[in-house]
């Protein structure tokens, strides 16, 4: 009987397959070490793979694409309720073969090569900035042991840092003094990495048409708009722009029952880096909203004065998110006239 149906549960050394005939039977469950799992595929007619959406989970899309399979891409959440009793291998792969077959699922977009490659830059960028935030509370932390306090602010560190290192205080000791000067050479060096890196992101932003589009928006820019391009393999997998936003987890989350809607916080699932992007933007884009009179600003002025700022800047930012989805999926130019319209 042909195999229709697969569910693969990736692992770094051994993977599990799950496939069932167009009856739903199961006809396969083994598992096969890493080398192995490409020539089993090559042997299998072309049939509906699923895998969750995890780490080199977009490799092995693309791969067994290639052999004429179609696979499809799930988060693990939507997952989880398909698996019966314990947690395994087998099951897991199981659980992924029937939930693949569901007509509702939600799948993931899978991801070219270059657009991995243009998240990397993000994810290299992001990560040394948390190492730069560490390294300048550590010099902190340690100057204030010897009663040098510095106040808070990367600019701060960098401006008086220097001074400290060659003033003449008693309070620092000479070996105290050789470490934080070797501490401070780590810290310059993180920030030339990740000025290399905005360098990298605004180049990417040139060279992307819509990226370029994206950057016509308030308080989005090179590192916003790259980002957003290459997260969003395919704009179309959402039904529309409110669908992106939740996506994002900027919508409210719902506890709704008996016809009585209640809505809470926003749910902050989905791509958290987008999410601070965008509601760092939109926080930028408040400070001056008052200057500024167009039918966008007016509402995000309201806002404001209505609600606290944090609000108005998650809301400003979720519209921003409808706004890009539309851009994207629309190949659209940014119409600032009809911005106010998308709530």
């Amino acid at each position: 009987m042909k195999i229709t149906r697969v569910g693969l549960d990736i692992a770094k050394l051994v993977f599990q397959v799950h496939g069932v005939d167009e009856r739903g039977q199961s006809r396969v469950s083994k598992q096969l070490p890493r080398a192995k799992v490409r020539e089993f595929f090559a042997q299998l007619e072309p049939c509906l793979v699923g895998i969750e959406a995890c780490g080199s989970a977009h490799y092995w899309a693309r791969e067994l694409s290639k052999l004429g399979h179609t696979v499809k891409l799930m988060a693990g959440q939507f997952v989880v309720p398909y698996r019966k009793r314990g947690k395994n291998d087998a099951n897991d792969a199981e659980a992924i073969c029937e939930a693949v077959g569901r007509p509702n699922m939600r799948f993931v977009a899978i991801k070219s090569p270059e657009q991995q490659s243009v998240l990397m830059v993000h994810r290299a960028r992001a990560l040394a900035m948390t190492h730069r935030v560490a390294q300048g509370n550590q010099i902190r932390g340690l100057l204030a042991e010897f009663g040098l306090v510095v106040p808070l602010g990367v600019s701060r560190l960098r401006r008086e840092l220097p001074q400290i290192l060659a003033g003449a205080d008693e309070r620092l000791p000479a070996l105290a003094r050789q470490v934080l000067g070797e501490l401070s050479e780590q810290m310059k060096a993180l920030e030339q990495r990740i000025s290399a890196y905005d360098r990298q992101i605004r180049q990417l932003a040139q060279a992307s048409e819509a990226a370029q589009r994206l950057m016509k928006i308030e308080a989005i820019g090179p590192q916003t708009a790259t980002a957003l391009v290459a997260a969003v393999a395919d704009p179309h997998v959402f039904k529309n722009g409110r669908s992106f936003a939740a996506w994002l987890g900027m919508t409210p989350r719902q506890h709704s029952s008996g016809g009585k809607a209640r809505l809470g916080q926003i749910t902050r699932q989905g791509d958290r880096y987008l999410r601070t992007l965008l509601v760092h933007g939109a926080r930028a884009y408040l400070r001056v909203v008052e200057k500024k009179t167009d039918a966008k600003s007016a509402w995000a002025r309201s806002l404001k004065e209505r609600r606290h700022v944090n609000v108005a800047a998650v809301a400003l930012a979720a519209k921003h998110a409808r706004i890009a989805w539309a851009i994207l999926a629309h190949g659209a130019e940014y119409q600032p006239q009809r911005a106010a319209q998308l709530n």
